[in-house]
């Protein structure tokens, strides 16, 4: 009975003094973080630094923390932000935001309102800390800009989740229910108020191989850059429309993109009279463009289903042989 007493001390003494050595590990190694890049000419500061969950948990909480990057012109800022693990899982950690943020980029400002929005992390056990999964959630999320407070855009839910497969190469998912946008972009899209006010939802599933992987060295010197994206699908739903993408675009050191992206359109007649309310298509075609896209359809066998091949060349998006305008820069800063 003394001998089991014995052991059962000793490994407590043992198992006391790992988490008080990885608990003083974890402070020294996030204050030498900020300072490095505070020598870079970051902000990066905190309130309080503090590990806490003796004994089966590193719990790293932080009050007060803002960073900004001068190169990116990024910059964030939370009265409170933790980061969890068990004491026996280290390189698995669980990350909480505060319900409130702040997110400003060279434009302007944004504040982000959520609730129960955390990220799972599983990093590799290394010094790099290479993220190998990461899935993200949140049940609300609402984004305001600072000084256009009527200009709201919000989610009644979030997933993102993203799984490092080979190299550089991850699969990236997304799920977003309830899209409220932002009056502007309603006005744009919908000026007659002809769909519901919220898009139902949208999800995509692609892969994207980038020029380096993902890992401390994104936040600290460059962001990998992608090289290939290919869109197994992405799907979204507004009313009775839907809308779903599909193919693969390749991507040089400029950003510039290369490939075929096959867009669906169900009850793509609506889509023509938006871009005709809107303004973007003008009257003088609207007719012309309506019985070409209607033959497009008969001709592939269903009329209410629309297949477009998009595609993306010379820095330009094409429909067949016509230019419709430039293509996005995919760029990551």
């Amino acid at each position: 009975m003394r001998t089991l007493l014995a052991i059962l001390i000793l490994g407590a003494s043992l198992w006391g003094g790992y988490w008080f050595v990885g608990s003083r590990g974890i402070e020294a190694a996030f204050s030498q973080w900020f300072d490095a890049r505070r020598a870079e000419g970051w902000v990066a500061e905190t309130g309080t630094l503090e590990v806490q969950g003796f004994p089966n948990r590193f719990d790293t909480v932080f009050t007060d923390l803002a960073l900004a990057d001068p190169r990116s012109g990024l910059a964030w800022e939370v009265p409170r932000f933790h980061v969890n693990a068990l004491s026996y899982r280290p390189n698995h950690v669980i990350a909480v935001w505060p319900d409130r943020q702040l997110i400003a980029t060279p434009q302007e400002k944004f504040v982000v309102e959520s609730r129960d929005m955390r990220a799972s992390l599983v990093i590799a056990p290394d010094t790099a800390l290479a993220p190998r999964r990461m899935t993200l959630t949140a049940e609300f999320l609402r984004v305001t800009p600072q000084a256009r407070v009527e200009e709201t855009t919000a989610l009644s839910a979030l997933t993102l989740a993203a799984e490092r497969m080979e190299g550089a190469t991850y699969r990236l998912g997304l799920r977003a229910e309830g899209l409220t946008l932002a009056a502007p972009w309603r006005a744009l899209l919908d000026p007659e108020n002809r769909l519901p006010q919220q898009i139902s939802g949208a999800s995509a599933d692609l892969t994207v191989r980038f020029d380096k992987p993902w890992d401390r060295s994104a936040i600290e010197r460059a962001r990998p850059q992608p090289v290939q994206i290919k869109v197994a699908l992405a799907d979204g739903r507004w009313g009775d429309l839907q809308l779903q993408a599909a193919g693969v675009v390749d991507v040089d050191a400029q950003g510039v993109p290369a490939g075929e992206i096959t867009l669906k359109a169900r009850n793509w007649r609506e889509i023509v009279t938006l871009m005709r309310v809107a303004g973007v298509l003008p009257e003088s075609l609207a007719g012309s463009v309506e019985s070409g896209l209607g033959m497009m359809a008969r001709m592939a066998g269903n009329p209410d289903t629309l297949d477009i091949p998009l595609g993306l060349r010379g820095g330009r998006v094409w429909l067949g042989p016509v230019p419709i305008g430039p293509a996005p820069v995919l760029r990551l800063r």
